[in-house]
């Protein structure tokens, strides 16, 4: 497998009062923020350089994600940039390992995505992002 270039790192927040607060003591700012309808959370995305990888910060409103580490949040998932979700997921599931979706899910931003289930990531829950926007 070629490499992959880091696209963002998850936080899961619970509470946009929160995100905010975390976004001013680390002098972040908003890109965009888009409301994910597959996930049920509002996903602020960091303005970033060319060069950079943006921080998402993802703001459940309802659902499973709510409890993430007993409801305090805290660091999710990281994200890869790849070519091709569908053929990830083929790929990765040809070698016996599980996808958290059966196809991939439109993200925030004009992203598709789906994400490799943690207990074959090592532990961390792992996304794959394709570009199909700008």
């Amino acid at each position: 497998m070629k490499h992959m270039k880091l696209h963002h790192v998850g936080i899961v927040m619970n509470s946009m009062e929160r995100a905010e607060r975390f976004m001013e003591k680390f002098g972040l700012e908003t890109d965009y923020i888009e409301y994910v309808e597959a996930y049920k959370a509002d996903c602020l995305f960091t303005r970033h350089e060319k060069e950079e990888s943006p921080v998402e910060l993802v703001v459940p409103k309802e659902g499973v994600l709510t409890m993430y580490n007993n409801g305090k949040g805290g660091i999710h998932h990281i994200a890869f940039e790849v070519e091709d979700v569908e053929k990830c997921r083929a790929d990765y599931e040809a070698k016996g390992l599980q996808m958290l979706e059966e196809k991939g899910v439109m993200g925030a931003g004009g992203i598709l995505v789906n994400f490799l289930r943690p207990r074959f990531g090592e532990g961390i829950l792992v996304e794959f992002v394709q570009k199909v926007s700008e």
